[in-house]
C-alpha cells in the first residue's frame, strides 16, 4: 500500500497545518535543510569527502549562499536558534574553502557577501 498524505485524518497527531507552525520553526527547518544539502554537496557525509560521488562545489556554493542570506536576514527572529545556525553556516563556509582547489579571496566565498569574510 502506498502512502498518501491526503488519506491522513484531519486531526492526525503527526500532521500540522503550515499556518499553525511558528515562523521561527519554519525558518529553522529551511536552514537545516539547506545545511544538510550543502554538507552533502561538500562530500561531508562520506568517509573521504575528496572522493565523494556527491561532491559538487558549484551546488554547495549556491546552497551556502542561500543559507547565509536566510540566516542573516532572519537573525533577529531566530532568538536562541541564531547562534547554532550561524556556527553551522560558518563551518560549511570553512569546509568549502578547504575543499576548493583555488580558494576564493577573503569576502568572496559563498555567502560572505552576507556574513562578511570567514577566517
Amino acid at each position: 500500500m502506498s502512502y498518501n498524505a491526503s488519506s491522513q485524518p484531519e486531526n492526525s497527531p503527526g500532521v500540522r497545518e503550515l499556518e499553525d507552525i511558528p515562523s521561527v520553526e519554519v525558518i529553522s527547518r529551511a536552514a537545516v535543510m539547506l545545511m544538510s544539502a550543502a554538507a552533502e554537496r561538500l562530500g561531508l557525509a562520506d568517509p573521504d569527502p575528496d572522493s565523494s560521488p556527491h561532491r559538487d562545489l558549484d551546488e554547495a556554493r549556491r546552497l551556502i549562499t542561500a543559507l547565509a542570506g536566510l540566516i542573516t536576514s532572519s537573525a533577529e527572529y531566530l532568538g536562541l536558534h541564531a547562534a547554532p545556525l550561524r556556527d553551522g553556516l560558518q563551518s560549511l563556509q570553512k569546509a568549502f574553502r578547504e575543499a576548493s582547489a583555488v580558494p576564493d579571496a577573503p569576502g568572496q566565498g559563498p555567502g560572505e557577501k552576507y556574513t562578511g569574510p570567514v577566517a
